[in-house]
């Protein structure tokens, strides 16, 4: 695409542009409210640590600008630029994947090697790692759809890809990202057509293999029982401290919350409340009703993803379904994760909550899947409309 057409980029063709301009009404939402409820939550540890309550908020506000920039920048990349790419993506994945675990290069905090000090931010491989990983199946699935639809080796083929890039993230260990690497994986592949049986006996063999790593870890098994029973003398002032207290924050905002920066829970009260437990900040000033939003909001971005891959599927742009099926899992992994660990659905997990959580990694990438996904559908609609349109015009002549 040439710099002048690139020039003159529009996001959808006139009658389209509600699809579009959801994705990126939701996204913007989101990422104002995060802005906002990650600076309730974070004034008084930034006071105290920094000297400065809005310290957070203006690192927050430096990366949400470079992930704007991020946006803007791959609005204007071919998806077919991604596709012949995606070797490449695959290596740098693993490239990432491996470099975190070298001592000296991947910062350690709390017995985890899963970022790497890049000065202005600490970069999470693994963030990365998944879009990249995401991509190359996308591809992947479009060059042997036959393939994974009528033959074992479909299946197994990305799965050991994907396995090799499983095995990396429990060595950090990151296994939250596993959880979601694995299921948006399996979810790609059975969309692409893969049988049922195929995908419920890989999907048993997966999962006993997860518990049997979850199982060798001491601390895996402290936060199972503390999830379990957080309430336990032995769990609320040890391992189940954070659930607790976020439960407390949760009961607190009954319907309609205390108020935006009454939480009382953010006092020091709730660890990581302006990271992994913003939700928790979210339920106690907003209530029920605000979490409700939250959950709506990302549901919309979910759905819309979806369609949009749906979309482009009817059109046959496979690699673009594709990507934007995996994309779609991505940020209902994440949500699903984050939001269960705070509602104790799930067992604690450190997980952001896309574009609410405070980090420049995680900010910065959730604007880049959702560029990517603006970008699927305007080439799905808009150029292929404008090139069918193109093609009718020759016949005629």
């Amino acid at each position: 695409m040439s710099m002048a057409s690139s020039a003159r980029l529009e996001l959808a063709p006139r009658d389209e542009s509600v699809s579009i301009n959801v994705v990126l009404l939701v996204a913007c939402l989101l990422l104002c409210g995060g802005l906002l409820m990650m600076t309730s939550a974070s004034v008084e540890i930034a006071n105290s640590s920094y000297g400065d309550p809005f310290y957070l908020l203006k690192r927050q506000g430096i990366f949400a600008l470079l992930g704007v920039g991020a946006l803007l920048v791959t609005l204007h990349v071919p998806m077919q630029l991604w596709q012949r790419a995606s070797g490449l993506l695959l290596l740098g994945s693993f490239v990432l994947l491996v470099l975190v675990l070298i001592p000296g290069v991947g910062k350690v905090v709390n017995g985890s090697a899963r970022w790497i000090d890049l000065g202005l931010f600490n970069l999470q491989p693994s963030e990365l790692a998944k879009v990249f990983l995401v991509a190359y199946l996308a591809a992947f699935l479009e060059r042997h759809r036959d393939e994974v639809k009528e033959r074992w080796s479909g299946f197994i083929k990305p799965m050991l890809v994907i396995g090799a890039a499983v095995v990396l993230l429990h060595f950090e260990p990151d296994h939250g990202a596993m959880v979601i690497l694995m299921l948006t994986a399996f979810s790609m592949i059975f969309l692409a057509g893969a049988k049922f049986y195929r995908f419920f006996l890989m999907l048993l063999a997966c999962a006993g293999a997860i518990a049997y790593l979850a199982i060798r870890r001491s601390y895996v098994i402290e936060r199972l029982s503390s999830y379990l029973n957080p309430w336990a003398p032995e769990n609320v002032y040890g391992s189940g401290y954070q659930v607790t207290q976020a439960l407390i924050a949760f009961g607190r905002g009954e319907w309609f919350g205390v108020g935006l920066g009454n939480s009382i829970q953010k006092l020091y009260f709730l660890p990581e409340a302006h990271n992994d437990f913003v939700l928790a900040i979210i339920g106690e000033e907003f209530g029920l009703v605000g979490v409700a939003l939250v959950v709506c909001l990302f549901c919309i971005l979910v759905y819309q993803a979806f369609a949009i891959g749906q979309r482009a599927e009817d059109k046959n742009k496979l690699f673009c379904a594709y990507f934007a099926y995996g994309i779609g899992l991505l940020f209902a992994g994440q949500a699903l994760i984050n939001i269960g660990v705070n509602i104790n659905l799930l067992p604690t997990k450190g997980l952001t909550l896309p574009f609410l959580s405070y980090g420049g990694a995680s900010l910065i990438i959730s604007c880049f899947m959702v560029a990517l996904l603006v970008r699927i559908q305007y080439e799905t609609e808009y150029l292929f409309a404008a090139e069918n349109a193109g093609a009718g015009g020759k016949d005629d002549g």
